[in-house]
């Protein structure tokens, strides 16, 4: 039987004056079907209004919009904000998160079992953005950003104390974090990740796997990279995630010859979901190929991290893979964007990719919010939900965009932050991160 197409929502609203009213933006909601200037009208932390134009009381405090976008807040599903613990490699959460215009971050595998009680104290609780986490399948957890191997095969697992953790902190753990890439699995096939896929049944939570080179091979071991997709596909569940669709390594979607691996559309058949991880090792090219087989993400995490970034210092010879020369610095490319500032930057690349503004948004709110099973309160703008916005701007120009191995894309169209509002405050988008792209242009 065809399904009826869903009517958009009709804008509504709640009879009562606001504190807050956002006027003259398009709101792009996708959630609810909305696309068009409409009012916010914001009281006592909520979402009052959302109308053509709202009645406001002298004391209400207007910021005027025109030519901006105003988005449910975004979510960034890949981020590593577990600061200290994690080495160079953790950022602060406020800088990747409201003070880069997204309202929630999602640390991927930073926490573990034994750490996540400090995660909470120390990271999520001062934050001002919303923190949660996908919490690591191993005990170390996000050590120096998951750099020694050797810590990640199956002896330090411990399904039990995964459940038990995920258990006591269940406000914020989310899913799981595993690998499935050659250098583990030149040592211990995918049985890591099977552990990890233990824990995530008895939790009822997605596993969210990465793909795409992290470390060596083992000495004398030839991993077919291609292959490892044969053995991953099979243990995955509806609602996990397969994360780096766009990797430059060959250990991705795409095999050596060009092609998008067959087990891939069976994955998105069963359910799966596909999430950017944008990170040091995104590939043009491979975005292309993945694309144009009619492969599409279901989000978009930035995959932001220390050893991606050139902030206040040269930053890490990182580039999507550990290896000895990690901790040299890393040439300077001519390009502003030739490592990624965080979520924006993300979606900007996808826009130049040829997706549409409206599935980019759709991507980083209300699919977002439904791979992390809160779709009943992030994703929406919807009367009567707490405030949890995102404002930016499209602006018009000519910028030149740059991936991991050089590859450069010319795009007119570029997203930039311009501040949230979470609850009953309101945080402008100054992260140093951010570039200044009206000097770029």
């Amino acid at each position: 039987m065809k399904q009826a197409k869903r009517k958009p929502a009709e804008p509504s609203a709640i009879p009562a004056g606001y504190d807050l009213v956002l006027r003259g933006g398009r709101v792009i909601d996708p959630a609810q079907g909305l696309d068009g200037e409409l009012e916010v009208g914001i009281r006592r932390g909520r979402i009052a209004a959302l109308a053509p134009k709202l009645k406001v009381a002298p004391k209400t405090k207007v910021i005027n919009l025109r030519g901006a976008l105003v988005t449910p807040g975004l979510i960034d599903t890949h981020a590593h904000v577990y600061r200290h613990v994690t080495g160079a490699f953790g950022l602060d959460a406020d800088m990747v998160g409201v003070g880069s215009g997204v309202t929630t971050v999602v640390d991927q595998g930073g926490p573990s079992a034994p750490t996540f009680d400090g995660f909470r104290h120390f990271i999520v609780e001062p934050a001002k953005t919303r923190v949660l986490a996908f919490i690591s399948a191993y005990l170390a957890g996000g050590l120096l950003g998951h750099r020694y191997v050797d810590l990640y095969g199956p002896s330090g697992i411990n399904v039990a104390a995964i459940v038990k953790a995920a258990r006591d902190n269940a406000d914020l753990v989310r899913g799981i974090k595993a690998h499935a890439e050659p250098g583990g699995y030149s040592r211990w096939g995918v049985e890591s990740l099977k552990l990890a896929k233990q824990a995530s049944r008895e939790l009822k939570l997605p596993v969210y796997v990465h793909l795409g080179t992290l470390w060596p091979e083992a000495a004398g071991k030839t991993v077919d990279a291609a292959k490892i997709i044969d053995e991953v596909v099979p243990l995955l569940d509806p609602g996990d995630i397969l994360a780096h669709p766009f990797t430059r390594y060959p250990s991705g979607f795409v095999a050596p010859d060009g092609k998008v691996h067959p087990l891939v559309f069976e994955a998105l058949a069963r359910g799966v979901h596909i999430d950017v991880g944008r990170g040091s090792h995104f590939s043009f090219d491979n975005a292309r190929r993945v694309l144009e087989a009619g492969v599409l993400p279901y989000t978009v995490g930035a995959d932001l991290h220390g050893y991606n970034i050139k902030l206040r210092s040269d930053g890490k010879g990182y580039r999507g893979m550990f290896t000895e020369d990690v901790d040299k610095p890393v040439e300077q490319r001519s390009s502003p964007f030739a490592a990624p500032y965080g979520l924006h930057h993300a979606m900007n690349e996808l826009l130049a990719l040829g997706v549409g503004l409206t599935e980019v948004v759709r991507m980083c709110t209300a699919n977002a919010a439904q791979i992390l099973g809160m779709s009943d309160t992030l994703g929406s703008l919807a009367v009567g939900r707490p405030a949890d916005i995102s404002v930016m701007r499209l602006l018009e120009g000519r910028w030149t965009l740059e991936d991991g191995d050089g590859v450069k894309v010319k795009t007119r169209r570029m997203l930039q932050p311009a501040f949230v509002v979470r609850g009953t405050k309101v945080y402008d988008a100054d992260s140093p991160l951010l570039p200044e792209l009206g000097k770029a242009a």
